[in-house]
């Protein structure tokens, strides 16, 4: 894990959203985040989740500069004072993946007991190569996501954004 404050925080943020705006080359995950195609139920949650998001942000659909820009924000971690970025050796496997999951829940849960709030960001992962020059890691660290951690603004539109979720008996299987 790679606490980023001050002007570490701003160098790397700057990298990353310019690779971004810039639409630059050769930028990939090292991992497939979504599947190829992603399948229904699946795509029909994303795409309520997006746009029901970009709604309350006053995003139309086929407003591409207003995405773009507002999806931009993800790379100086939404102006969060302190950007985290984890990353994990590339030789583990699918298990420590998943006890990787239960640190970054770990870590989002003992913030909000401190009163800090916390945004896991998938995108963060989509320039690797903008991270691993700027942390100075080997390609031997998978960036697997970054995280902004501060005060949520609670006056911000993007806070109000309250995404439908499924019920329990979509999810969970109870046996007797």
């Amino acid at each position: 894990m790679h606490v980023l404050t001050g002007a570490t925080l701003k160098r790397i943020s700057t990298a990353m959203r310019r690779a971004f705006l810039n639409d630059e080359p050769g930028h990939k995950r090292d991992y497939n985040y979504y599947t190829d195609p992603i399948v229904e139920p699946y795509l029909a949650r994303r795409r309520e989740c997006g746009w029901g998001l970009y709604g309350i942000l006053g995003i139309e659909r086929g407003a591409h500069a207003k995405s773009k820009a507002y999806r931009a924000t993800n790379y100086n971690f939404f102006g969060a004072p302190v950007g985290l970025i984890f990353t994990i050796d590339r030789k583990l496997e699918k298990g420590s993946w998943l006890d990787y999951g239960m640190f970054l829940q770990t870590i989002m849960l003992a913030a909000r007991a401190r009163g800090l709030h916390t945004c896991a960001e998938a995108a963060i992962a989509s320039f690797p190569d903008v991270v691993r020059r700027e942390l100075d890691l080997t390609s031997d660290s998978v960036v697997i996501c970054g995280m902004a951690m501060g005060h949520a603004d609670p006056d911000a539109v993007v806070n109000t954004f309250q995404p439908s979720r499924i019920t329990l008996d979509d999810y969970a299987v109870f046996l007797d």
